[in-house]
């Protein structure tokens, strides 16, 4: 196989200001090699970052041990000088909204302004307040007319714009999408990047294989491929570089 010569992992200069990080980090699945192997990065308030890789190389993998769902064999994540482990889990799921691939996994309620209110009430948020402060989310992503109509009447982009509703109400501090766009027709992929530019988050982290769409909504890219971090830069040139992206996994022009 033709080596590949990737860029160094020098980020892009900014004030030191940490939110989220990772300091070697390896995680594997029983009996097998490490599908992560001493991961290290830091975002900083303001990133906005994608999250890039071939189908395989680990990123929801990455993304599960960044919220504790999984412990990694030896390294840490630290959100705000917070070591992510089972005991201070609760605080940290405070600071984290985390989206999954695919929205039904998050939205389960009779209704969708239930779902979005529930995080609230869960916390002890009085009824009014929650149903008060989940019907504004819900007309801010336009869909304040579902507010009563199950998920099941949906489309996709519009549980997609739900579950982002249910993770915002929390007012976190980060938030984490797992291939957000997976199912979106075009209108919705700008809808949804419109929604994303505007919210009041330190960083961002969104793993993706829309690649074009990612050039629209983050600054940086990490590009994670052999189980490491094998680029971090600004996004825009990396984009222009077809055949480094190609030798990854990750054309462009598909």
């Amino acid at each position: 196989m033709t080596s590949l010569t990737y860029h160094s992992q020098t980020s892009i200069s900014k004030p030191h200001n940490p939110v989220l990080e990772v300091q070697k980090l390896v995680y594997a699945y029983s009996h097998q090699q490490p599908v992560l192997n001493e991961i290290s990065f830091t975002l900083n308030v303001g990133d906005r970052v994608a999250l890039m890789g071939a189908t395989g190389s680990g990123k929801s993998t990455l993304l599960e041990n960044l919220i504790g769902l999984k412990q990694p064999q030896s390294g840490k994540v630290l959100i705000n000088n917070i070591p992510v482990e089972p005991k201070t889990l609760p605080e940290i799921w405070r600071q984290i909204g985390f989206g999954f691939q695919d929205a039904n996994d998050q939205l389960f309620m009779p209704t969708i302004l239930e779902d979005v209110s529930f995080g609230l009430r869960n916390y002890g948020v009085p009824l009014a307040e929650a149903n008060e402060r989940s019907h504004q989310l819900l007309a801010n992503f336009g869909l304040a007319t579902y507010a009563h109509r199950s998920a099941h009447e949906l489309s996709g982009g519009q549980k997609r714009l739900a579950a982002l509703a249910a993770i915002l109400a929390l007012n976190p501090a980060i938030l984490i999408l797992d291939e957000p766009t997976t199912g979106l027709d075009p209108a919705w992929r700008r809808h949804l990047a419109q929604v994303l530019l505007n919210l009041p988050v330190q960083v961002m982290l969104i793993a993706s294989h829309d690649l074009n769409w990612l050039g629209k909504v983050t600054q940086r890219a990490l590009v994670l491929s052999g189980g490491c971090i094998q680029i971090d830069q600004d996004i825009q040139p990396l984009l222009q570089e077809g055949h480094t992206l190609n030798q990854l996994g990750l054309p462009t022009d598909w």
